[in-house]
């Protein structure tokens, strides 16, 4: 069975990244595999302080949600990140936990693993996504997570309204797709015990 982790940047619950998300994750939720989602609506991360405490051993001692996902990215087989775009950029609750994984980017946590993972972004304006979709693609790069492609590089969706995403078949499908790529490249790495 895999373990896929996925990160949801929105500061905004029921939004269209979690809807997104949700059908990236329908693939492996229909295949009995174990899903865990990291809303950042709901948890708590503050901002690295590059106090530098960590470079000895890994552990930032600053006291929030961050442990849980750290523990998580480090034992998962397959990661989804997506952001909201704002601004052309992806969220600044998101970009906090970018910048603690500064933490364990030493540590190499995924060394000697095949982790896979995937990135949707959606914004209300054309041409916006593109942009968070290559930071969010090059934060998996950093620990060692190999990208795999949705109909195209990413899910890139244009929605302004919450839940509008609910009226875009084709957006929930690419999402989807993604997922599908994302559990067709676990299963094969895996082998037939997955």
């Amino acid at each position: 069975m895999a373990k896929i982790l996925s990160i949801s940047g929105s500061p905004r619950r029921g939004g269209n990244t979690e809807l997104l998300l949700e059908a990236a994750l329908q693939p492996f939720v229909e295949g009995g595999h174990r899903v865990e989602t990291f809303h950042l609506s709901a948890r708590k991360v503050a901002p690295c302080i590059a106090c530098e405490k960590c470079a000895a051993d890994g552990v930032c001692f600053i006291d929030d949600d961050m442990p849980w996902l750290l523990d998580r990215v480090t034992r998962c087989d397959a990661v989804i990140v997506g952001s909201p775009v704002y601004n052309r950029n992806l969220t600044a609750q998101l970009q906090t936990v970018f910048n603690r994984f500064h933490c364990v980017i030493k540590k190499r946590p995924l060394r000697g693993r095949i982790v896979f993972g995937g990135a949707i972004a959606v914004g209300g304006a054309p041409n916006s996504q593109g942009i968070v979709l290559d930071t969010l693609h090059n934060f998996l790069l950093s620990l060692g997570v190999c990208c795999v492609p949705g109909a195209l590089n990413g899910v890139s969706v244009v929605a302004r309204e919450k839940g509008e995403v609910r009226t875009q078949p084709k957006s929930l499908q690419d999402a989807r797709v993604l997922g599908e790529n994302l559990l067709t490249v676990t299963n094969r790495c895996a082998g037939p015990e997955t």
